[in-house]
């Protein structure tokens, strides 16, 4: 399988500090920060640093240490962001949209993490 990154897109140039963001959280692998477009109330983007398109990229070719991170990355999101799934009154969505038929807009991996509202259906059922 093979993917084709664009090292154009704007999250590329976010992690070389050419385009500002609002960062939540840095590590070693990975950077956080709030959507500029945000859907909810609570709205951040997971990227990992390196050049991974869609998530099954990311898994077939990242390092262990990439993957662990990242995945840590979003979890302390979630605490930061005072999010839990745990609570009845609270939650959060996690969502990463892979290629055309799932409306992927940016062509690097990226998770939203949602919360702070009700988010209703996650698909229309039509």
């Amino acid at each position: 399988m093979s993917f084709e990154y664009d090292d154009q897109n704007i999250f590329a140039k976010i992690l070389r500090g050419e385009i500002p963001n609002s960062t939540v959280l840095e590590t070693e692998h990975s950077l956080a920060f709030h959507d500029i477009a945000a859907q909810a109330p609570v709205h951040v983007l997971v990227i990992p640093k390196g050049a991974y398109v869609t998530y099954d990229h990311f898994i077939a070719e990242a390092s262990d240490a990439e993957i662990v991170d990242f995945n840590r990355a979003i979890g302390e999101v979630c605490r930061l962001m005072k999010l839990s799934g745990a609570d009845t009154d609270g939650g959060f969505r996690i969502i990463a949209n892979a290629g055309a038929h799932a409306l992927q807009e940016v062509p690097h991996l990226h998770m939203h993490v949602l919360g702070g509202r009700p988010l209703g259906l996650l698909l229309d059922r039509g």
